[in-house]
């Protein structure tokens, strides 16, 4: 039974990580199906289903208990309403002198606006003023990398701090980082957050753990770095931030004293307003750009930016996600691999939620659930392949059930791509043609292969019916095996094995009376055959170099099923099916077939002499059920 090494494509992946086994290990499919999703995520194939993942967890989180927007923040909306009373945007600047005058009662702690006062207008002065009377308004400026930086008119850029207000969406149009500084320049948040520091009279300390709450820790310039960003965590949908109606506040509908204390962020929020955002939760229609502010200030207040694990962390996680996958699934079946397939992605998608709503963690959540997948397909694959390739190799040797059983239970014989050699208890058939050689020497070389394989095919159906495994053909000569290649440890398997090995050689007697049939109507030789039956120890497993192995038997039970088989030459008499059987043979099918005693021989190894018996047929309780 020859094949190749087969069980080195990796079937066993858990004997590959041993040191001996390298080669098998860098080969090894399920460590280059884990590669191939590093690779892809190298490349940036993962990014749009991970911006999406990205959005998905957000959304599901939020279905779950966690915070919610810091209630230091509001946000005065220039919005339909506004626009309806004062006419279009631009406002008046008379219109923010009026408005920072009804807030100085309620005393903001820092006021910001998010818009650009780069043209000048007669009411500059008044609203410098206010700005200066105040003494924490912060104003936007929009540097550019490329061209000159739009500033605020010189009367309102002397007495106010200024913060940028450049943002950039991803290739989904979500936003989901702001950059804190652009050529060490902070943002609008960073000074806003700085001057309610400064209006709470507290003095900032890096790195210290301060005893008032209240104030942010705000992150050190980096030198040298062009766009320092930090990554936004949406905490819920920006309508849920406390946001009042500009006009509102002029007419005083709302309480102002509601705003002592506060960062103030004014700002365009009206229908068609030319700044729109898209976050986790908005994205159509989108929201204001605003928010982004206010997202940024939520995030500096509570020090609860994103996180991400470093990139070669990433990397690793998705080479471990792909090979724990595959060892998980390996040794289940078709049933367990489906139902660990439903598992196993919502389990990791389950701890990407709770990594995010306990520790602001964004771990990659597509990227491992697809390498999930592709280890569960090249697992699938693989298992295919080799039990193609089994298939292929047992089929021939053995029934489909057998072939079925072997591989079921592969991992019991094969070690390191071979068949483990195993002493075991097993009977042994051999069956010869008579007169071989002088039908042979009568018969075209081609006719007689096509005679000797019609033979050999017939005998080999009547094997595997019987369970049994054709180990070798020698010429003319068949030798088959029952009781391989698991081993049988119990007497009634052993039992067993002896009665099915019977059973066949009868079957192959009286399927040669209908061959021989077919073979006279075809003027060709008749063949009759001689059958040696032995039970005894032998040792099964592969035989030949590593590029061509042969799984087969070794043994004196191979020699003596061998010479039983030659002493049916000389026993005609009482020897109806030409089959002989030894002594071990007999005492296991004695209450299954008749058998008639034939003489005693000296039998290899042994010093009393041994009796065989010939099989003259079914008892009448075994005929009937075959």
């Amino acid at each position: 039974m020859t094949f190749k090494a087969w069980g080195e494509s990796g079937r066993d992946f858990h004997k590959y990580l041993k040191l001996p086994h390298l080669k098998q290990h860098l080969l090894n499919p399920y460590i280059w199906t884990a590669l191939f999703s590093m690779g892809l995520w190298q490349i940036g194939a993962w990014t749009t289903l991970e911006l999406l993942g990205f959005n998905i967890l957000f959304n599901t989180r939020n279905y779950l208990p966690h915070a919610t927007w810091d209630q230091r923040i509001a946000v005065i909306a220039i919005d339909d309403i506004t626009l309806r009373e004062y006419g279009q945007f631009p406002l008046s600047r008379d219109r923010y002198t009026q408005l920072l005058e009804t807030l100085a009662a309620s005393s903001p702690a820092a006021i910001g606006f998010d818009i650009l006062f780069t043209e000048p207008t007669n009411n500059d002065v008044a609203l410098a003023e206010a700005m200066e009377i105040n003494g924490q308004v912060v104003l936007a400026i929009a540097p550019s990398l490329q061209q000159q930086t739009l500033r605020p008119v010189p009367d309102l850029d002397n007495v106010t701090a200024k913060g940028h207000i450049v943002s950039n969406a991803d290739i989904d149009g979500v936003t989901r980082q702001s950059y804190l500084y652009i050529n060490q320049f902070p943002s609008l948040s960073i000074q806003l957050v700085t001057a309610y520091n400064n209006s709470l009279q507290q003095t900032f300390t890096p790195n210290t753990n301060n005893a008032n709450k209240s104030l942010a820790m705000i992150p050190a310039v980096q030198s040298g770095v062009k766009l320092q960003s930090a990554l936004i965590n949406w905490i819920a949908p920006t309508h849920q931030i406390p946001t009042y109606s500009f006009i509102d506040v002029i007419q005083k509908k709302i309480n102002t004293a509601k705003l002592k204390n506060k960062i103030i962020l004014v700002g365009l929020t009206a229908t068609g307003a030319n700044d729109p955002l898209k976050t986790p939760f908005e994205q159509t229609p989108p929201t204001s750009g605003i928010y982004l502010h206010a997202a940024t200030i939520d995030n500096l207040l509570n020090q609860r930016f994103l996180q991400k694990l470093p990139q070669h962390l990433e990397l690793l996680l998705l080479f471990s996600i792909g090979i724990a996958t595959s060892l998980i699934l390996i040794p289940g079946k078709l049933s367990q691999r489906t139902l660990l397939l439903g598992l196993l992605p919502l389990t990791w998608f389950s701890l990407s939620v709770l990594a995010l709503a306990i520790f602001n963690l964004w771990l990659p959540t597509v990227a491992p659930i697809g390498t999930i997948f592709l280890a569960a397909l090249s697992v699938q694959w693989q298992e295919q392949k080799e039990k193609q390739q089994l298939m292929n190799l047992f089929a021939r040797h053995v029934s489909q059930e057998t072939a079925d059983l072997i591989w079921n239970h592969r991992t019991e014989i094969f070690q390191n791509g071979e068949l483990d050699a195993q002493e075991m208890v097993a009977t042994v058939l051999f069956s010869d043609i008579r007169s071989f050689t002088t039908i042979s020497e009568g018969m075209k070389p081609r006719d007689l292969l096509n005679w000797l394989n019609s033979y050999l095919g017939a005998m080999a159906d009547c094997v595997q019916e019987h369970h049994g495994v054709i180990d070798k053909y020698i010429g003319d000569a068949v030798m088959a095996v029952f009781g391989i290649p698991f081993p049988h440890t119990q007497s009634e398997e052993i039992q067993q094995d002896a009665i099915a090995a019977v059973s066949a050689a009868i079957s192959m007697q009286k399927r040669l009376i209908s061959l021989n049939q077919e073979l006279d109507s075809l003027g060709k030789p008749k063949i009759n055959i001689g059958i040696g039956i032995h039970t005894g120890l032998l040792v099964a497993g592969s035989i030949g170099g590593s590029q061509r192995l042969n799984y087969s038997v070794l043994g004196d039970a191979v020699n003596i099923a061998a010479r039983l088989e030659q002493l049916n030459k000389h026993v005609q008499e009482g020897n109806p099916y030409s089959i002989l059987v030894s002594e071990t043979t007999f005492q296991l099918i004695k209450h299954y077939f008749d058998t008639q005693k034939v003489e005693q021989i000296q039998l290899r190894g042994r010093q009393q002499l041994t009796m065989i018996y010939s099989i003259t047929g079914w008892k009448d309780s075994f005929a009937q059920a075959n």
